[in-house]
């Protein structure tokens, strides 16, 4: 792992100690995949370099208010410790934060279609009753001005010729499988990228959750294998020794949404190489010299039958091989879905813009 660091200048007027230190701490956190002591002994070397620390407060005391704020918790039996889920939630807030910017929470689903129907937002729009229209759509007051026209005020009735609706927009709940490939090129050519891929993540799980609640989210990793990961696990998420075994990843995920029972369905997949792996049987079939035609043709089988179900594919693509963006340029054409190329630094933009600009196109 490499990892850089600058001289440390501490704030002019000292800041805070403990939200200070606690910054860090959170960053060498997900660096260590989760482990405690790694980031520990990491911080007790950049405090004896750059004296973060001072006789007033010491990392000892940054240690035990961690544990008073509730962000480890410590075995009573032999004295390890371990993250909680605030330590989790934190991060991914921060994460939020940083790539989307501030969100106000929403209780409801937010994404807009072009069709009318049962919602949330009342629009400038009306027309006249139909049979099976719900009672709560009647406008009260625009249809007993139509009964006043209609009949007067001596003989004041009102018919359902009268009933006016205001129509409502119907706010659609949406199903998504994130992707994010973990194998080893993402740390590989002098460049971090899973980190970036983690943060994009987090955000974006907890987009999902404050801001569209109904909607629902599920991780995939994938490498030769792919399996599902929880939202609590993505800062601690690392590379492994691993290929790329796309078609694993999208076979999950299809799996995935199978089981949902949302009208719209959606995969992002985070990647920054081709496919390069399958498995057949109980065999890994590898190869990472160029375009292996047997793993890209069933890679872009697969993409076929994720568009004969009616799930789009969104490709975030992290590199800027030609050869590459060619490979991903014929799966989005046979899926019918989107790419993004785009660098580590501005992958959670295009991912933000493209989940909210996407309004489903229409209700199955």
């Amino acid at each position: 792992m490499n990892l850089r660091f600058t001289k440390y200048i501490p704030p002019p007027d000292g800041g805070d100690p403990f939200k200070r230190l606690l910054n860090l701490f959170l960053q060498l956190i997900q660096f260590t995949g989760g482990d405690i002591n790694e980031a520990l002994q990491w911080m007790n070397e950049l405090d004896k370099e750059y004296n973060m620390t001072d006789d007033q407060y010491g990392m000892g005391d940054f240690i035990e208010e961690l544990k008073e704020k509730g962000y480890l918790e410590e075995n009573i039996v032999n004295g390890d410790l371990s993250v909680t889920d605030k330590t989790g939630q934190v991060i991914r807030k921060r994460s939020l934060e940083k790539i989307f910017g501030k969100l106000k929470k929403s209780k409801t689903g937010n994404h807009k279609t072009t069709y009318t129907g049962a919602g949330d937002e009342m629009t400038t729009e009306s027309r006249p009753y139909s049979f099976g229209d719900p009672m709560d759509a009647i406008n009260l007051t625009s249809s007993l001005r139509n009964a006043q026209i209609n009949h007067g005020i001596d003989e004041f009735m009102m018919t359902e010729d009268d009933l006016e609706i205001q129509e409502r927009e119907l706010k659609t709940q949406t199903s998504t499988v994130l992707m994010i490939d973990i194998s080893h090129s993402m740390i590989l050519y002098g460049e971090d990228r899973i980190t970036p891929a983690k943060k994009v993540a987090m955000a974006f799980s907890e987009l999902i959750t404050t801001r569209f609640p109904k909607d629902t989210l599920d991780i995939v990793v994938f490498g030769n294998d792919a399996w599902k990961i929880e939202m609590k696990d993505i800062p601690y998420l690392q590379v492994g020794p691993f290929h790329t075994n796309t078609f694993a990843g999208l076979e999950l995920a299809m799996e995935i949404l199978r089981r949902r029972k949302t009208n719209n369905k959606q995969i992002f997949m985070i990647t920054d190489g081709k496919p390069t792996c399958l498995k057949e049987g109980g065999k890994y079939y590898k190869n990472s010299f160029g375009l292996d035609r047997k793993i890209i043709n069933k890679t872009l089988t697969q993409a076929a039958q994720c568009k004969r179900n009616h799930i789009p594919i969104t490709t975030f693509m992290i590199a800027d091989d030609p050869y590459l963006q060619q490979f991903v340029r014929e799966f989005t054409k046979v899926n019918n879905g989107k790419a993004f190329y785009s660098s580590p630094d501005n992958v959670g933009t295009f991912l933000f813009e493209d989940f909210v600009k996407n309004r489903r196109k229409h209700l199955q």
